[in-house]
């Protein structure tokens, strides 16, 4: 009983947020219209007005060159956020592709510790690379003193 009080809650609260939403959605939109015929009028007043001080041939050009050029703003402006959102994509995609190899490398590790050729395929590659590692900072330092590290009379 009291999970079909929930869910009735729960549906209920669903059905009004959805018709909020839906009344949201109608108001920005005839919003949006009158303000786009807004724009348009202005548009046009501003042409007229060009028109009737300058002449018709000279305001249809200038107009002509105003939208080309705010044209070509929002198309730079485009790239330049185009390029930024397609870096933060790549960066969150590669922090997702680790936090899933790190997910499925602890899911499998409780696998490999239970035998001993599961422990042998954890341990020497890890030993391997300690290894390396000392040897890449001995021949360093060989370097840097100016020994040869080709040497091996010590």
């Amino acid at each position: 009983m009291l999970a079909s009080l929930i869910a009735s809650f729960a549906s209920g609260e669903t059905l009004h947020a959805v018709r909020r939403a839906k009344r949201a959605a109608i108001a920005y939109l005839l919003a949006g219209v009158a303000a786009l015929i807004g724009i348009g009028f202005l548009i046009g007043g501003a042409y007229i007005w060009t028109a009737h001080h300058y002449g018709w041939t000279r305001a249809a050009v200038a107009f002509g060159i105003g939208f080309l050029v705010l044209a070509g703003l929002v198309l730079l402006i485009n790239k330049l956020t185009s390029g930024a959102q397609r870096r933060r994509e790549t960066r969150r995609r590669n922090k997702d592709l680790t936090a899933l190899a790190a997910a499925s490398a602890l899911a499998v590790l409780p696998g490999l510790f239970r035998g001993k050729a599961g422990l042998g395929a954890i341990v020497a590659p890890a030993l391997a690379v300690v290894a390396y590692e000392i040897y890449r900072e001995n021949r360093k330092s060989r370097r840097r003193s100016g020994e040869n590290p080709l040497d091996d009379a010590d």
